[in-house]
């Protein structure tokens, strides 16, 4: 299931500020920090892919099968 965002854009007298802001629940999923840094590549003009730079330990724990 994919989350529809608008693109905002913020004009002022000499310089614009382009937006995208994540939904609550992809944000949460991920487990975005507050500062976090992330990298934009862009793969074409359909597709922005996300890096993150520092990749935080996860917090869900793996069950072994017996």
């Amino acid at each position: 299931m994919g989350y529809p965002t608008k693109v905002q854009l913020i004009k002022r007298k000499d310089s614009e500020q382009w937006y995208i802001n994540f939904p609550a629940a992809v944000a949460q999923a991920m487990e975005f920090e507050r500062g976090e840094i992330v990298e934009w590549t862009i793969e074409d003009k359909a597709n922005l892919l996300l890096h993150r730079l520092k990749v935080p330990a996860s917090t869900t724990e793996k069950k072994r099968l017996r």
